[in-house]
């Protein structure tokens, strides 16, 4: 039987949510002005894009940084994603699988400022992706710019549903996906994460202070395989 019609017929139901998290580094103030040195300086030696508005690293962190402070900060991340992952997927991931091996498969840092920004994309090659903010300057000085205002270094989230509502009859029928994007309001030290097809962007910044993020890409497998072999009921 079809799992819909087997509901109450006044049973609504919402499907294909968008998980997003947000997560607190407790020892950011300690850790963050420190990885903001580090970066500047690999920046600094990188012959071929030292200069210029905005910047990204490569994406082997993992490997380039071994400070206990960077390591610090890695391991904070994985505990958040796996503790993501676990909400987003209850109830369907198969019982008894209890060695679930998370990798992050690309790590890189960005620095930003000068009105630049990076423009709408999506992450392949991995299920969830993150951003971690390493240093910007507090909202009550972003939000002084004239034209960006609050948004001033902000990311935007857009929903996946965007590209089909230009083609969408628009009426309170639908208030429910009017809502098209969904932008952070930057903190130090705060981790947002979210599924890597989610599209985004880093709007522009201008700042007394470079914007600096650390960005990343995991996948999540276990060892007898990836497909689903059964589905719990929802």
């Amino acid at each position: 039987m079809n799992h819909l019609a087997a509901q109450a017929n006044n049973c609504l139901q919402r499907l294909w949510p968008v998980p997003l998290a947000v997560h607190r580094f407790e020892r950011a103030q300690q850790v963050n002005p420190l990885l903001a040195r580090v970066f500047a300086a690999m920046r600094a030696t990188d012959a071929g894009n030292a200069t210029g508005p905005f910047y990204a690293s490569s994406d082997d962190l993992l490997q380039r940084v071994e400070l206990p402070e960077f390591q610090e900060l890695v391991h904070f991340i994985v505990r958040a994603l796996q503790t993501t992952a676990q909400q987003a997927n209850a109830g369907l991931w198969p019982a008894g699988r209890h060695q679930l091996q998370l990798e992050i498969v690309g790590m890189w840092f960005q620095i930003q400022n000068a009105a630049a920004f990076h423009d709408i994309h999506t992450h392949g090659n991995c299920s969830w992706s993150g951003v971690y903010y390493v240093q910007i300057d507090p909202l009550a000085t972003r939000a002084r710019h004239p034209a960006l205002g609050r948004l001033n270094g902000a990311t935007r989230f857009y929903s996946p549903l965007f590209p089909l509502l230009g083609g969408a009859h628009i009426d309170l029928g639908n208030a429910f996906l009017q809502q098209a994007t969904w932008d952070v309001t930057p903190q130090e030290g705060e981790l947002i994460l979210f599924p890597s097809f989610l599209p985004h962007k880093a709007l522009p910044y201008t700042g007394e202070r470079d914007r600096i993020i650390v960005s990343f890409n995991a996948q999540i497998h276990a060892p007898e395989g990836d497909r689903l072999q059964a589905y719990a009921p929802l």
